[in-house]
């Protein structure tokens, strides 16, 4: 495919309502679309860093430096592309830097499912029609909030129910809401937040019949994990620790955990997301697609990935309207009765809605492919 331009382009939502985890409360969200120009089509993705190091080292001004310093001359560097799996290979000499990789590469594959007349979830060998999803909920001012909030979500029709937790609001939220709701699919997310000394905690937590406990250690450990996982009745579902095919491997073979989250931008793009499934899937370890606050881009990847036929949990791919006053696709993304049914336009299936992709636009550079090479 030719590519006869590249945009960068900054943007910045504000939140519909904050988001709190033990990360701290977020009220927008900072992110950048990469825009691939071929002959006819355009090809769009998203960089699901963040404006400060807080889920990963990686922020929005790493990433643009990432991608017009590295990653966009090694692309254009390259005359004989076929397939987007090529790009792992192209970017593989650089360490790290998978959100930077992934927004690059997520708009590769957009352009390539475009030009080849398919919607993106075909091109990766998507088998569904249709896929189930959850909502993650953040930490509230109060229990009586959150049974409130989660009421209105289940009344939407979401499969499942993910809480945020951290120390000191954990067992009593998940008591609430397991007494009020007993028969939901509900799990708890910890974002790193706790230690093996919370061994005793964990085993309490069983009670409250937990779909899974999703990333309880350190965001860098598999260790600590494979020797949680037995204590608990719980499984554990990792997520900050896997960032590849090889860390699955290694968590896997160690029994460090039971289920797996599998972030396009956490693990450098479509391509190695699909290996991870791959590998799951045969070592009958379920998966399913976590969320990084997306706009209705990156959320557009979200949804064609889970596709996929291992993706068998509900993922975080809540409608548009869940977090923002005003997208910036079209049409929105829709949940249903807890269902989004895959788009059947070409490549990512849905529209960029240029009015408001220019509205909320923050700075944009276009990089012209000659100019990089005279």
């Amino acid at each position: 495919m030719e590519i006869n331009k590249i945009v960068l382009r900054r943007m910045k939502l504000d939140l519909l309502s904050p988001f709190q985890t033990s990360f701290g409360v977020q009220t927008d969200r900072e992110f950048m679309i990469v825009e691939l120009h071929g002959e006819s089509n355009i090809g769009y993705g998203e960089c699901v860093a963040s404006a400060k190091p807080l889920y990963s080292e990686e922020t929005v001004g790493t990433v643009e430096l990432m991608l017009k310093d590295i990653l966009i001359p090694a692309l254009l560097n390259e005359k004989a592309i076929k397939h987007p799996d090529e790009l792992s290979e192209i970017f593989k000499p650089f360490r790290r830097n998978n959100m930077a990789k992934s927004a690059l590469e997520g708009a590769y594959w957009d352009l390539y499912a475009k030009e080849n007349n398919v919607p993106l979830h075909v091109a990766l060998g998507g088998t569904k029609s249709e896929t189930e999803v959850g909502v993650s909920i953040g930490i509230q001012d109060s229990t009586e909030e959150l049974l409130k909030v989660v009421e209105g979500f289940l009344e939407e029709g979401y499969k499942r129910i993910k809480l945020k937790i951290k120390p000191g609001n954990d067992m009593v939220i998940l008591k609430a809401v397991r007494e009020k709701f007993p028969d939901i699919k509900m799990m708890a997310d910890a974002n790193s937040a706790y230690t093996l000394e919370d061994v005793e905690l964990f085993k309490e937590m069983s009670e409250f019949n937990l779909m899974m406990i999703e990333q309880p250690l350190a965001h860098d450990d598999i260790i600590d994990h494979s020797k949680l996982q037995p204590e608990i009745q719980t499984p554990i579902c990792l997520d900050e620790s896997i960032h590849s095919l090889e860390d699955a491997k290694k968590a896997i073979g160690l029994g460090s955990c039971k289920i797996i989250n599998i972030k396009i931008g956490r693990v450098g793009g479509l391509s190695e997301a699909k290996r991870i499934h791959d590998y799951c899937q045969s070592q009958d370890i379920p998966v399913w697609c976590g969320g990084m606050l997306e706009s209705g881009i990156g959320r557009a990847h979200n949804i064609a990935i889970s596709s996929l036929p291992n993706f068998t949990l509900p993922g975080d791919t809540a409608a548009s309207s869940r977090y923002w006053h005003e997208d910036i696709i079209t049409p929105e993304v829709v949940v249903e009765q807890g269902v989004i049914s895959l788009p059947t336009a070409p490549g990512i299936g849905y529209d960029p809605n240029m009015e408001l992709m220019e509205k909320y636009t923050t700075s944009i550079e276009e990089i012209i492919p000659q100019k990089m090479t005279s």
